[in-house]
């Protein structure tokens, strides 16, 4: 099954901001979300942040936290950026 991914319009705002390889990294977390959903246990730091809510880290310094309705094929990327500044 597939995942429709979601962006929030701040998020692609911010990733503009960002070096070119956390751009690469962010595409490679996108095609993993679209193709195998939101429990993304490979990548660095997975965890639940919340109900619903869920992380990881693109490098040490950045992070990506998206959120998916139990039962919804649909996730909402809310942000990314330094780990610093994450929503949670």
């Amino acid at each position: 099954m597939k995942y429709t991914v979601n962006i929030k319009k701040k998020v692609i705002k911010n990733l503009k901001r960002l070096p070119g390889s956390i751009q690469e990294q962010f595409k490679a977390l996108t095609g993993d979300l679209i193709n195998k959903g939101p429990i993304q246990k490979d990548w660095h730091n997975f965890s639940k942040i919340g109900k619903n809510k869920y992380h990881c880290h693109l490098t040490r310094s950045y992070v990506a936290c998206w959120k998916n309705e139990k039962e919804s094929i649909i996730i909402e990327v809310y942000y990314v950026g330094s780990r610093e500044d994450a929503p949670y």
